[in-house]
């Protein structure tokens, strides 16, 4: 595998030189974040900083964007989404709260939207533990321990194009910055 470590709360983005002949499945991206993320060698590989989240890329299955990242206590994406790609995610070590929203968000056009009741997902990740994601998919992962890192697999297809962040209070969702790949290098 070509790893690449960085340090910061964004991804690094790498371009790509060579385009798959078919698109990796969710199903597919799935088993490949189970099968790294019991990798105990590249797991333990990760350094790990107390302060910030850490990151390494991976080779993705099919041209698919992927990375080992790892969480201090108390650390979180924030709500965002993928860009219009459909991905999975799959804990290592520790424990992961996702909180998702079982909703299609529209991705353009709107600034502040009111969520519906009934919306709100959460589910625990423990080591082994994973789930697939469509290309619509708006979530938050936080590592909720006070003392314990946590690691995980990530993989996206296409390669993230972009995210959107997103604000929350209560059931106002509120979009707060598009990013880019370029602005992660």
């Amino acid at each position: 595998m070509s790893l690449s470590v960085r340090s910061s709360d964004a991804p690094e983005s790498v371009p790509r030189n060579a385009v798959p002949s078919s698109s990796p499945s969710s199903a597919e991206l799935l088993e490949f974040v189970r099968r790294t993320a019991a990798d105990a060698s590249l797991v333990a590989s990760l350094p790990l900083d107390p302060e910030g989240r850490t990151w390494v890329r991976l080779d993705g299955p099919g041209g698919s964007e992927a990375w080992l990242i790892g969480w201090p206590p108390g650390a979180g994406t924030g709500w965002h989404d993928h860009g219009g790609s459909h991905g999975a995610f799959a804990a290592a070590a520790g424990t992961l709260r996702e909180e998702s929203l079982a909703a299609r968000i529209p991705t353009e056009g709107w600034k502040t939207l009111e969520l519906a009741d009934g919306v709100d997902r959460e589910r625990q990740l423990t080591a082994g533990r994973g789930r697939a994601f469509g290309a619509h998919h708006v979530h938050q992962v936080l590592n909720e321990s006070a003392d314990e890192h946590a690691v995980s697999v990530h993989a996206y297809y296409p390669p993230l194009p972009m995210m959107r962040r997103y604000s929350r209070t209560g059931a106002v969702l509120r979009l707060e910055q598009v990013e880019h790949p370029e602005e992660w290098q």
